[in-house]
């Protein structure tokens, strides 16, 4: 390795004791800690994690609600080589015994409080592989995070730690059957952290409250900006709206993952302003929410969002970059490279669906013991995000839907969830579901099944209309043959619609490969 050149996310805390030693780094409750103490933390985590065995790639586990020691894994694992892996506390037991056995992690932490009965249930299918340490124990337990942490020395490791190595492990959604555990490199971290920055204006003066789950890449995103620039970062276990009130007034937080909900809750229980909350910059709402807030002027508050998934660290494209734009999700991050591909992997034409890849230093490394997933997913030296977009003529992307299957009708290719776009767009559409019908001419055509909204009568001439509707917004080749009107909802399994009962209820098959 070039050490000359290296810089990992194992350098972050070494820097900031340096040049903020008298910063405080983190605060968690009564709990807070200047960078050279964070940083001690850290060593004696790595260290007795040294002491148990752990190396480079090997997993620790995390199996809790938000924590400072969150944080500290990640930077105790990048000392080391190793992976941090956070998981959703809100699992069953059921979920979280997948996980353990998946994961194969050498140190697992987790949490009796809310988490307990799940975990030990979770145990009890899965057994317990390495060590495993309760976060929330009282010190003297010699299984407690805090005895643990407490007996390795507070001297740097200072192991040489590749970059491209992954560091952070994340669950994504089952859809392949089960979750996949992606693994996310330290130069991944760092790349999107310098681009989040920017955008949200996160510098050293800014304070983070960890409120959103940091199992999740949504919250993590800004977490690790600031950690990255010598901000502070504020945690509380779970979102609970007069806890959140009165951490933003005592610590005056800039910054928060605030969802609607959370944010309906706060308008309520704070209407007579019993908390200041105007330290808080946030996204501009409600009147009302505005005088109570500083509206936050920031390139991702005044037009957030893109298009993203976990597999590439966050965010692949945003709506901030770029201005004004005719897409729905902006404009490419500064540091990937993003094309719009047909299923041979050729880059189609503006205005043509097509799936959207990636490459650049924020891809993931892969998946964790997914080898055929991972080299399908990197297919042809980029990234398959397995959601379909379209480029638009001023270069801007849109996202258009998941990929799912594909329809070929004679040389033309079909993705249902472009067509169901369209569909859903009419008024006189509650829900619909596009599959492929065998056809003697054209290989395959287009059938919809619809279910239409209340009051709505089906009708010959509602399927003329809704065929039309569909013509006048993509290619007319991909407009529906025809339409079966449906009176009870779409077959589902959870959220995704179950094509496959849809395929044997309304004679679907013929697809590209023998489906």
């Amino acid at each position: 390795m070039d050490l000359l050149h290296a810089f990992s996310l194992a350098d972050v805390s070494r820097e900031h004791r340096r040049g903020y030693p008298d910063r405080v780094a983190v605060i968690d409750g009564e709990i807070r800690l200047t960078w050279p103490q964070f940083d001690d933390r850290v060593n004696r985590l790595a260290n007795a994690l040294t002491g148990q065995g752990v190396g480079p790639g090997d997993v620790v586990l995390w199996m809790g609600q938000n924590s400072h020691r969150v944080l500290e894994c990640l930077a105790a694992a990048a000392k080391l080589g190793a992976v941090c892996g956070i998981v959703n506390w809100r699992q069953s037991a059921d979920e979280l015994a997948f996980v353990i056995g998946d994961a194969g992690a050498a140190v697992t932490i987790w949490q009796e409080s809310e988490v307990g009965d799940a975990v030990r249930a979770a145990r009890a299918q899965a057994g317990s592989p390495g060590r495993w340490l309760r976060h929330d124990a009282e010190e003297g337990d010699p299984d407690s995070y805090q005895s643990f942490l407490a007996g390795g020395s507070p001297d740097d490791p200072a192991l040489e730690v590749d970059p491209a190595a992954a560091v952070l492990m994340l669950y994504t959604a089952a859809f392949t059957g089960t979750p996949n555990g992606a693994l996310l490199s330290q130069q991944a971290v760092l790349v999107q952290s310098l681009v989040m920055a920017n955008l949200q204006r996160v510098d050293a003066g800014y304070t983070y409250l960890n409120c959103g789950p940091m199992f999740h890449i949504a919250t993590l995103m800004t977490t690790l900006a600031t950690y990255l620039f010598a901000g502070i970062n504020v945690f509380t276990p779970r979102v609970d709206a007069e806890e959140l009130c009165r951490v933003i007034e005592a610590e005056r937080c800039t910054g928060a993952f605030l969802m609607p909900p959370t944010i309906d809750q706060i308008l309520e229980l704070n209407a007579e302003g019993r908390f200041d909350l105007s330290p808080l910059r946030s996204f501009r709402g409600k009147p009302e929410w505005n005088a109570m807030i500083t509206v936050d002027d920031s390139p991702w508050a005044t037009r957030p969002a893109g298009f993203g998934q976990t597999e590439v660290t966050g965010m692949l494209t945003f709506n901030a970059l770029g201005g004004e734009c005719a897409g729905n999700s902006g404009r490419p991050s500064p540091m990937v490279s993003v094309r719009i591909v047909d299923p041979a992997g050729h880059e189609v034409p503006p205005a043509e669906t097509g799936e959207i890849v990636a490459r650049g230093p924020q891809i993931m490394n892969g998946y964790r013991n997914r080898p055929d997933e991972t080299a399908r997913r990197q297919a042809g030296g980029f990234h398959h995000t397995g959601d379909l977009g379209r480029r638009e003529d001023d270069g801007s992307l849109s996202f258009v839907g998941p990929k799912g299957r594909l329809i070929k009708s004679a040389a033309e290719n079909i993705y249902p969830a472009e067509v169901e776009g369209a569909l859903n767009s009419h008024a006189a559409v509650k829900e619909s579901a596009v599959i492929g019908v065998p056809d003697p001419t054209w290989g395959q055509s287009v059938l919809a099944v619809v279910v239409l909204a209340d009051g709505i009568d089906a009708g010959e001439q509602t399927e003329v209309e809704l065929i039309e509707h569909v013509r006048g917004r993509i290619a007319s080749y991909k407009k529906p043959k025809s339409i079966v009107f449906r009176d009870e909802p779409l077959p589902r399994l959870g959220w995704p619609i179950d094509y496959d009962e849809l395929d044997a209820a309304y004679g679907g098959g013929g697809y590209p490969g023998g489906g």
